[in-house]
């Protein structure tokens, strides 16, 4: 009974702010790595942002380093994604996901992610 459950998509103007929120359920939250993903139509799904089970250590792509911030919440089994300076290219479905954390693991890479939300769609107009 594994579940991911994203909110807090939506339509925001370029420059704008917006919060993704992610709850999981069925899973020993703490043990675990949680990323965030991006599909845009047409196009390959691409990593964003991950976190370590403890939350000491996030890794960011270089495309949103500067504007975007991961963090958790493991007393609400809660990862968040926090987007600032919003740009046109940063539309698409953004997907959270999460994986059972161990030493040298690979946070990046989709195929090492078990466990999958059904994502929130981010519109940023221009």
């Amino acid at each position: 009974q594994v579940q991911l459950v994203e909110s807090g998509g939506g339509l925001v103007q370029a420059g704008g702010s917006l919060r993704l929120s992610c709850v999981a359920s069925g899973l020993p939250f703490s043990s675990y790595a949680m990323g965030w993903f991006r599909q845009a139509p047409g196009k390959e799904r691409e990593f964003v942002a991950a976190i370590r089970r403890s939350g000491d250590n996030t890794y960011l792509a270089d495309s949103v380093k500067g504007r975007f911030t991961i963090s958790r919440d493991n007393a609400k089994n809660t990862v968040y994604l926090q987007m600032n300076s919003l740009k046109p290219e940063d539309t698409a479905v953004y997907y959270c996901a999460g994986q059972w954390d161990y030493d040298n693991s690979n946070y990046v890479q989709a195929a090492r992610y078990a466990y999958w939300g059904q994502g929130t769609q981010v519109n940023v107009s221009s």
